[in-house]
């Protein structure tokens, strides 16, 4: 009777809206044709559509293999098989639970929740990510930013939620709320570290709103190049809080600079043949072939900068134009990576390492917008989160030279959580066992 209580709950939590769980599709920009799946951490029950495939939960025992069959599923599990199905679920045991995809010819990942896997349209599997809302934005975090600083990880999750609650129903239509990719939030893996999870909690319940306390689109790319673009000079509508603003945080880092040779003919004819210049012209000829940038410019002879960047792949539409007559080659010297509207995540890097606070890097890139806070947040189980974390991550520093269990972090602090949820008194100091956390549901 307890089990089919649990299985009914868990079945709610899989099919059920919540806004505190989120479904992104993964592998969205692949074609997979077989998928093998197994088991990190924790323990899954296995429905094919609305029936329990195995009877015993799985875990790091089993391996389950999914291809595609017509519009079905077919499983297979520990070499047995289990059939066709319209859908497969896997659905976690416990707040702990990891999986492991192996997709055929795909480099693998692993994410935390539930899984759930059709087969789409074009006849390969879909797969679909159940999760918890806060540890997809910790995932996204991780894949979108780099670096070593808490407050960097603050200021992604930060504009990573701010997104995801203004774009909560970009997928609606297709049955999932986000897909893995850059048209959406990278979100290529689950948060692997304690730092980033704890940059994501610090910043719980915080979002960014413009001056009618709405919230804001917030756009970001890898860096400005030393000047943000203005929204209209990129996309097609001018945004109050999209303002250009100089960025010198963004010099002398990783992707600052670029350059690219191209031959002096294939830039001249791109311009006669693709947009209807007269390159023998010389007024227009010369400008192209000495177009500077000083200061972020829109177009090139009325030709905007934004098709050029596309045409040519470049990194940004922030370069100058060196001509080398003797050679007849041209040298395109540019600044920055992305197309440079709103926060420039290597010039948050180094504000965090110049001491400057998350609220004014945010301020700085997104003008006149300001934080929100969601006063409805539970504060105190927040508090208590981010001090286990902050204590993890001490302790791993103490025994760094010694060999831990593979994300004994995570199961560390999905067991405070689970106490937590019990409203039971957690001391730090206790030495307690695994199975002391463990209780009758």
């Amino acid at each position: 009777m307890k089990r089919l209580l649990a299985i009914v709950c868990l079945l709610f939590l899989a099919f059920s809206a919540s806004a505190d769980r989120v479904k992104v599709r993964l592998f969205s920009n692949n074609s997979i044709d077989l998928i093998n799946i197994s088991f990190d951490l924790g323990n899954y029950d296995i429905y094919g559509a609305d029936s329990l495939l195995i009877e015993a939960a799985v875990g790091n025992d089993k391996s389950v293999e999914l291809i595609p069959d017509g519009r079905k599923v077919h499983v297979v599990i520990n070499g047995y098989d289990y059939g066709t199905h319209a859908a497969v679920n896997f659905l976690a045991t416990d707040t702990a639970c990891i999986l492991c995809l192996n997709p055929r010819n795909i480099k693998q990942r692993t994410y935390e929740g539930n899984l759930v896997v059709t087969v789409g349209k074009n006849g390969k599997l879909q797969l679909i990510n159940d999760v918890e809302f806060e540890t997809y934005i910790a995932g996204v975090v991780q894949s979108e930013i780099y670096g070593a600083q808490t407050d960097i990880f603050r200021v992604q999750a930060i504009i990573s939620r701010t997104w995801a609650m203004k774009n909560i129903n970009k997928h609606k239509s297709e049955g999932y709320n986000f897909c893995d990719q850059v048209h959406c939030q990278a979100y290529l893996n689950r948060c692997v570290r304690p730092d980033i999870m704890l940059g994501t909690m610090m910043s719980s319940g915080m979002t960014i709103v413009d001056s009618l306390g709405h919230l804001i689109e917030t756009p970001f790319h890898a860096n400005s190049g030393g000047q943000t673009a203005n929204s209209e000079d990129v996309w097609r509508s001018a945004v109050p809080y999209l303002r250009s603003v100089p960025d010198t945080f963004s010099y002398h880092m990783r992707q600052s600079e670029w350059v690219k040779v191209v031959s002096e003919d294939k830039w001249l004819n791109y311009f006669a043949s693709k947009h209807k210049l007269d390159t023998r012209n010389d007024s227009i000829r010369n400008e192209l072939l000495t177009f500077s940038q000083s200061t972020r410019k829109v177009r090139i002879c009325g030709v905007p900068l934004t098709r050029v960047r596309t045409d040519f792949q470049l990194r940004s539409t922030f370069f100058s134009v060196l001509y080398d007559s003797a050679a007849h080659r041209i040298t395109l010297s540019g600044h920055g990576f992305g197309h440079g509207v709103g926060l420039s995540q290597e010039g948050t890097i180094r504000m965090v390492g110049l001491g400057i606070s998350y609220d004014s890097i945010i301020r700085h890139y997104y003008t006149g917008a300001s934080i929100a806070y969601d006063e409805t947040h539970p504060h105190t189980y927040v508090e208590n989160y981010i001090n286990k974390i902050a204590q993890i991550i001490e302790e791993d520093k103490i025994a760094a030279t010694r060999s831990t269990k593979k994300d004994d972090w995570l199961g560390r602090l999905f067991r405070l959580r689970d106490r937590e949820e019990r409203e039971e008194i957690y001391t730090p100091d206790d030495d307690q066992l695994e199975q002391d956390w463990l209780y009758d549901w």
